[in-house]
């Protein structure tokens, strides 16, 4: 069931409405070496369900090793936004805890997903 949602940044610069795949279900944490450091868990959003309402030009982008996973960050606060997946390029990972109106302890625990062992790293 799909599920359209306001996620903004710390500051205010970036807002997205953003048509979520299955609502909040898809929350996960990933261990690879950047989503640890970033510690948000993430939620699925299909390519073209990100419609970036303010602050398009605040967000700036971090790529690595294959390039495939893109990072977009606000460029004012630096909070973490969403990000094309690496794991499934035709999808988006969105920071849960932009959505407004969700409470980070009431999604406690998030389900891991291991992206230490990726098929493109092999």
């Amino acid at each position: 069931m799909s599920e359209t949602v306001k996620a903004t940044c710390h500051c205010g610069a970036v807002e997205l409405r953003v048509t979520l795949s299955d609502g909040l279900n898809t929350a996960r944490r990933c261990d690879c070496s950047f989503c640890r450091r970033r510690g948000a868990p993430a939620v699925s959003a299909p390519l073209g369900g990100i419609d970036v309402v303010k602050g398009e030009d605040k967000l700036t982008l971090y790529s690595f090793n294959t390039h495939t996973a893109k990072h977009r960050f606000c460029s004012v606060c630096g909070i973490y936004m969403f990000h094309q997946r690496r794991s499934n390029p035709n999808e988006y990972g969105v920071n849960l805890y932009t959505i407004e109106g969700v409470e980070p302890k009431d999604m406690e625990p998030v389900k891991w997903v291991d992206g230490v062992n990726h098929p493109s790293d092999q």
